[in-house]
């Protein structure tokens, strides 16, 4: 795998760059990379810049992450889309990829190796094994070989590969194929995995009285490796590989959890390491093969529980703990929960698991105050890396569930406890109080929880003696955590606390967000921003349907918007908290509710604006951004339509800095960008100035559209233009244009929902005298795109899209119009999808205009009335009472956008894609306003037809309807009292 020096140097100038601070740089060596990025053997360079000991290890570790995300993006996978096809890597660069990938990551360092490991695992996750049958024997060769030789990095190297390619087994769905690769991998991989691990075992049990962390480490890693791959190897199966040898590995597995080692060695975390995934696979077996397990239960709960009892200082410990209470709650919950339920097991529990796991900890301080961050993820959101304090609880929840009453008496007693002792010195047991709130919300029952609650407290006592004096407590900026315990226990129980109450309270939680806590700033917008959405059942009269109503509306919110907003726009000035999503959202919600007018309009637009610009920067944080667009999009929407005055300060406001956007080619913000112009075209009225026009003609352009992310941001601009000046398409050779876009978006199945969604927009404002001479190049790509592509999605858009030319400009039109690219083909489109689709179609306003449009066909299209098409008749007849009966049953109904949908974008990586801005969305055109109730159209269509032809749609109802849809069609007419006769 050669690759010319100049190249490689080339690359790993480029790269060193790409981590700059400046942004000017950055982009630029990012513009580099993109665009080299296509060219055949870019990923064979990347990767050996990767492998390359004579670059900078900065440039080499940003190329491994590429090299990664290339394979992952990039990599052919055997059942894509012809279209998306096109953008594999050449089957060159995968071979030569395959060949080297796996020596290249044996002699790579730590951080290069890891990423190399998932390089692997993508490639491996489409080729292998089926087209890559060399990957695993040459992986337990070299295995065999670093084995016999000793060399326990090189064994470590190569099991944190098979950890990366087994993985896949963990979460994958369960198929016959993926067992078949399973199967593969078990019948090579299984003895000699044991053998590794025994040879380790034996290693470490050689080595058990050494004091020097540094000699034994890398032996508990690779038992820790080895750990992982039974995990995955397990994960879907018991293998009767494992079942035979249970006892060999249980017997290790046990050994690892009660043999203690030197202290140095202990404190070094690589003991607790190993046992964390030796708790991991007691859990899997627990859960899944409690049959074969149950014999080893009770000495690896002894086990377990013996290890909860031991206080050490290893920076693992907080992660065995976690799994080790995570194991001890799968049995709790289990039928073996009996191991528990004794009195002094219970207490033993309670007072030597759960409550020291509840208490702050050194550790949680220093995360609180150093990467608050970090604490706000672990805490409220449920990451991924379970806390010791979640843990306990769920722990706590396990005996509950069998021992209600005990553990009721337990915590109670323990909160009363916790209580008494703040009471006693409220300056240095602030803790006490913190654990106890903390109880109270692990075990209080949730609104929509099933179960029942563990009655703990009375709620209502503790919310007004415990909770609302540190809410009013004029000294607010003292015990930050306890603060942020006391909000995070307002936000979970926010269903439940009466609306004036809360109302009344609002103040006090508002003083909180000038708070100089991150954490206690950012857990009170999240507080508030939870309120807002807040929506309560609402039956609807007459009806046996609910709908949901949201219980806070702007006139609740109005008296407290302007000192909200600006706390929270003091708050974005605070260090650290200058992109802090949690304030941005909550910023983002009190916009699109609240009424807000006059000079605060003008100030939170400028200090959004001023953000905006600021962050184009070194867009850095994809949720902040998102958050920040949908705030301008909510002020945008909310006062425009309100005061119509405020659009020329809107414009003069957000024009730089959305060109800006444009000309710097921030590719992050292209969509957002887009879709605020269309807000802004919307809120426009026509003649369009000159900055409009200029962005139309932009639109106009080819090169615009060569970006997929932006292109829904594109079509609802374009439709924003073509609602103000329909016109406008037939001067300057705009329609043939803007067709010919739509043809390329049509010919990629990513794109194709855009290419409907603009030829929709095209017949919903232009005239047909505009786009007749066009109409049939439009039928001619659809159709011709139908013969390769017959998938439901894009048959029911096209069902649609034919609706629409009907209900716009008649049956007559549609029927003829497509008969002219072929004689009778309308009648086979009609059979073939229209009839079998209609039935699948889903979204109200879709519902509402195929069903219209499809009993239109029946009752004035000539093709259907003639006599020899009664079966066609019937058919199509049959597929609407479907619709229509589907839509009853599932309750459909339009609820009013209120932006609560705005999307969630937590954890999510910076790629430009496109995310729609719910506060920017113009709700769809409704083209037949006139129709209130489909269903009494439909059977009022078919009575005023059948009163014209007595005796003609009977027998043909009765031939063709199915015997469940022809009750349905006799109940709507009774219902409207229309009679077919």
């Amino acid at each position: 795998m050669e690759v010319p020096p100049e190249m490689l140097d080339a690359l790993a100038g480029w790269f060193a760059q790409s981590l700059s601070p400046d942004a000017a740089a950055r982009r630029a060596a990012e513009q580099s990379i993109s665009s080299a990025a296509s060219s055949p053997g870019f990923a064979l360079a990347v990767l050996a810049l990767a492998a390359s000991p004579h670059h900078n290890l900065q440039a080499r570790q940003a190329a491994s992450v590429q090299f990664k995300n290339l394979l992952r993006r990039r990599w052919p996978k055997p059942d894509a889309d012809a279209d998306d096809a096109a953008d594999h890597l050449p089957a060159s660069d995968c071979a030569m990829i395959k060949a080297h990938l796996l020596q290249l990551l044996l002699t790579a360092p730590p951080l290069i190796q890891a990423q190399l490991s998932e390089a692997l695992a993508a490639a491996a996750a489409s080729d292998f094994p089926a087209r890559w049958e060399s990957l695993l024997p040459s992986i337990v060769s070299s295995l065999g070989t670093a084995v016999n030789a000793g060399d326990i990095a090189a064994t470590n190297s190569l099991l944190a590969a098979l950890v990366s390619l087994f993985s896949r087994f963990r979460n994958a769905f369960d198929n016959n194929a993926l067992r078949l690769d399973l199967k593969y991998c078990l019948d090579i991989f299984a003895p000699p995995l044991l053998e590794v691990f025994l040879f380790a075992s034996r290693r470490l049990q050689a080595a058990a009285t050494t004091a020097n962390p540094l000699e034994i480490r890398p032996v508990f890693e690779c038992l820790r490796l080895c750990c992982e791959i039974f995990y995955s190897l397990n994960s879907i199966d018991l293998p009767e590989f494992f079942e035979d040898n249970m006892r060999q590995w249980m017997t290790e597995f046990r050994a690892f959890l009660t043999t203690s080692y030197s202290p140095p060695v202990e404190a070094d975390g690589a003991p607790d390491a190993l046992r964390a995934a030796v708790c991991d696979n007691l859990q899997l077996y627990m859960e899944k093969y409690e049959e074969e397990f149950r014999g080893y239960l009770k000495e690896f709960v002894e086990a377990v529980w013996g290890l909860l009892m031991v206080q050490t200082t290893s920076p693992s410990r907080a992660q065995l703990a976690v799994t080790a209470i995570r194991f001890l709650t799968t049995v709790a919950e289990s039928v073996h929960h009996a191991l528990f339920g004794s009195p002094e097991a219970m207490k033993q529990i309670c007072d030597s698991v759960v409550v020291p796991n509840l208490r702050l900890r050194d550790e949680d301080e220093e995360l609180f105050e150093g990467n608050w961050v970090e604490y706000v993820r672990r805490d409220s959101e449920g990451s991924d890396a379970d806390t010791l304090r979640r843990a306990a609880c769920r722990l706590l929840r396990g005996l509950a569930a069998n021992y209600r009453e005990q553990v009721a008496a337990l915590v109670s007693a323990q909160v009363q406890q916790m209580l008494a002792a703040y009471a006693a010195n409220r300056a240095n047991n602030w803790k006490e109080k913190d654990a106890a709130i903390y109880l109270v919300i692990a075990l209080m029952q949730k609104p929509g929880a099933t179960g029942g609650g563990t009655p703990v407290v009375d709620m209502e006592s503790f919310f007004t003696s415990v909770i609302v004096p540190e809410l009013q407590a004029p000294d607010w900026q003292s015990e930050p955590m306890l603060k942020a315990t006391v909000l995070r226990f307002l936000k979970e129980f926010r269903d439940q606390i009466p609306k004036a109450t809360a109302l009344a309270l609002l103040p006090s939680v508002v003083r909180f967000l000038t708070h100089e806590s991150n954490v206690v700033h950012s857990y009170a917008a999240t507080f508030i921003e939870n309120l807002l959405i807040i929506k309560d059942a609402v039956p609807v009269p007459g009806l046996t349907t609910v709908t949901r109503s949201p219980r806070y509306v702007a006139a609740d919110i109005n008296p407290f918007a302007p000192q909200i907003i600006q706390n929270l726009s003091t708050a974005l000035s605070f260090p650290d908290s200058y992109e802090n999503p949690y304030l941005m959202k909550c910023l983002m919600r009190v916009l699109g509710i609240a009424n807000i007018a006059g000079q605060i309009v003008h100030e939170i637009t400028a200090r959004l604006v001023g953000i905006l610009m600021e962050v184009c920067n070194n867009p850095k944080n994809p949720d902040f951004n998102h958050y920040l667009f949908e705030a301008l999009a909510a002020v945008i929407g909310r006062t425009g339509e309100q005061d119509p005055a405020l659009l020329p300060a809107f414009e003069a406001s957000l024009f730089p800095v959305l060109q800006r956007i444009l000309v710097e080619d921030i590719s992050e913000f292209w969509p957002y960008a887009f879709q605020i112009f269309a807000q802004l075209v919307n809120l426009s009225q026509p003649p369009l100035s000159q900055n409009y026009m200029q962005l139309f003609g932009v639109l106009l352009s080819n090169a615009t559209w060569d970006r997929p992310p932006c292109v829904p941001a594109l079509v609802r601009l374009l439709r924003a233009f073509l609602r103000k000046i329909p016109n406008e398409l037939n001067q300057e050779g705009r329609l043939p244009n803007i067709l010919a876009i739509s043809r390329s978006l049509l010919s990629r199945s990513s794109t194709e929902d855009s290419a409907f969604y603009m030829l929709n927009t095209i017949v919903e404002n232009v005239g047909f005298d505009i786009l007749n001479p066009y109409i049939s190049e439009i039928w001619s790509a659809l159709f011709t795109r139908l013969q390769g592509r017959q998938a439901v999605k894009f048959v029911n858009s096209l069902v649609v899209f034919m609706s629409l030319v009907l209900v716009k400009y008649g049956s007559s039109v549609l029927v003829s119009s497509v008969d002219a690219i072929q004689p009778n083909l309308f009648t086979q489109i009609l059979q073939r999808f229209w009839i079998p689709n209609l039935k699948l179609i889903k979204g109200a306003l879709e519902v509402k205009l195929t069903a219209v449009a499809s009993t239109k066909l029946l009752c004035e299209s000539a093709v259907l009335l003639d006599a020899a098409a009664a079966q066609s008749w019937g058919k199509l007849l049959d597929s609407i009472v479907s619709l229509l009966s589907r839509t009853n049953q599932d309750g459909a109904q339009q609820e009013q956008n209120d932006g609560t949908d705005a999307v969630d974008i937590q954890k999510s990586s910076y790629s430009v894609s496109f995310v729609r801005l719910q506060y920017a969305g113009k709700s769809e055109d409704d083209l037949l306003k006139e129709v209130n109730d489909t269903k009494q159209f439909v059977v009022t269509s078919l009575a005023t037809l059948s009163a014209q032809f007595p005796g003609r749609f009977g027998p043909v109802i009765e031939q063709h309807v199915d015997p469940a849809n022809k009750s349905v069609l006799l109940q709507l007419c009774a219902a409207y009292n229309a009679n077919i006769v």
